[in-house]
């Protein structure tokens, strides 16, 4: 659950504290619609879990009921995948048998019956409601139904299209995804440190279980649409569907989320809000039928809208507020440590107007706009053992990153994690990427471009 500040107003750069208690008793989405009269509830992985939502998903502030949490995600982590050897392990890649494992169930499977057993409940309440389901897949460990893998038969799977670490990335920006080699299974593989690489074989390994982690959480989120549907809510509830970052798959060498690449910084956000994204459903229609991914038989779906504008996360609350009708909380000050309510994010209000002809239906923004930030902490100029997740102590680096349309630029800067300061005088590594010749950012023309200026906006 985004906070609608960015972490250089927060002052949050690792999972170690509580915003309430280290920055400002900062508003929430949720607690925004709780204090409009919403009920509010949460549902599996909102909130980062441990001291960085004070033990308790920031209850009671955000929610009006106890935040719920599967019984079976105790054992995300623990020794529930079976091995060529048969003996059970904690490894990165867990297809499983359902039915063999603790409890017989998965934690999104809970999370999606929970959330449908709450908007049964909230059909027949008068007030409104705001509910927030967090899925845990495609989150390590890929633990999900084994027959997902039939969809991504592994000879189909390829590598990908730029497996190898770029010559010109500086050592400051390469992640050495630590997690993954924590798993047993790559532990196994005993690769160096910090390139590896990964064994190919192992590699498509990787990307198959990925690929069907993807589609099981497809099925959580399609019978979850279908039950609004079932219920007679489709027509009067807005959905947001996003996640909270990319995940690298070989991309430059490197594996997780831990960069400011396109790959990692970059997420699904789709919107349906009725009679804006889509007609009202008529009486009996169901505009969520849920499609089974093993039918052969396959329906047609009326694709929706799509807007190329760069978004961002930020946008997220001022949205969601402006599109329930709730006055949109006003731009933050600078600094705004002292502004309970505020937001950063600009208002993606526009992109819903109703519109007569298709020719109306993409609205450039003011280019000025269409910037994308992105930001990301290292301890060292070198890839190490912390790197990927450095506490706040530690950071002695930040890397600084802008996507326009044309360009992706990273600086990476010194920083003091006393002071939360970044001295922009101190340039320890750059990036520089252009989208439409290196699509997937192999080139860096940083060092070329210190000949020259910058384009403008990309000038630190």
């Amino acid at each position: 659950m985004p906070l609608p500040r960015r972490p250089d107003t927060t002052r949050l750069y690792d999972f170690n504290s509580y915003w309430r208690a280290h920055s400002g008793n900062f508003s929430t989405i949720p607690q925004y619609f709780k204090e409009n009269g919403y009920v509010t509830m949460s549902v599996g992985k909102v909130f980062h879990p441990g001291v960085s939502s004070n033990h308790s998903d920031d209850s009671p502030y955000s929610w009006s009921i106890p935040p719920y949490h599967p019984s079976s995600e105790k054992y995300e982590n623990t020794k529930t995948c079976r091995g060529p050897d048969g003996e059970l392990h904690a490894n990165l890649l867990c297809p499983v048998d359902v039915a063999d494992v603790p409890e017989g169930t998965l934690p999104d499977k809970q999370s999606t019956e929970q959330a449908i057993r709450l908007l049964g409940k909230m059909k027949t309440s008068a007030s409104p409601f705001f509910l927030a389901v967090g899925y845990h897949k495609p989150h390590i460990p890929f633990r999900y139904p084994k027959e997902f893998q039939k969809l991504y038969p592994l000879e189909n799977i390829t590598l990908a299209p730029d497996s190898q670490v770029p010559a010109g990335l500086p050592p400051v920006a390469y992640n050495p995804w630590m997690d993954i080699r924590q798993r047993e299974d790559v532990q196994a593989l005993n690769l160096s440190v910090p390139y590896g690489p990964i064994p190919a074989d192992f590699q498509r390994k990787i990307r198959q279980s990925y690929f069907a982690c993807v589609s099981y959480l497809d099925t959580q989120v399609g019978h979850l649409l279908s039950a609004l549907d079932d219920l007679q809510l489709a027509s009067s509830t807005i959905v947001a569907l996003t996640s909270d970052h990319g995940w690298a798959l070989g991309e430059h060498g490197e594996w997780a989320k831990y960069s400011n690449f396109d790959v990692t910084t970059r997420v699904p956000l789709v919107f349906y809000v009725p009679g804006r994204t889509a007609p009202l459903p008529a009486a009996g229609d169901k505009l969520f039928p849920y499609l089974d991914p093993f039918d052969s038989i396959s329906e047609s779906v009326e694709p929706g809208r799509q807007a190329r504008d760069l978004v961002e996360l930020l946008s997220l609350f001022p949205t969601l507020a402006g599109l329930a009708g709730l006055p949109v909380p006003p731009r933050c000050p600078i600094p705004s440590f002292h502004v309970e309510l505020c937001r950063e994010g600009r208002n993606l209000l526009k992109y819903f107007q109703v519109r007569d002809s298709e020719e109306d239906s993409y609205i450039r923004g003011d280019p000025r706009e269409l910037v994308a930030y992105s930001q990301y902490p290292r301890p060292a100029d070198s890839p190490q053992w912390n790197s990927d997740k450095p506490s706040l102590k530690d950071i002695k680096v930040m890397g600084y990153s802008i996507r326009t349309v044309d360009y992706r630029y990273t600086v990476w800067v010194g920083f003091n994690p006393r002071e939360f300061l970044a001295n922009f005088s101190d340039v320890h590594a750059g990036e520089l990427y252009f989208v439409a010749s290196d699509p997937w950012q192999d080139h860096n023309m940083y060092n070329d471009s210190q000949g020259g200026a910058l384009p403008r906006s990309l000038t630190p």
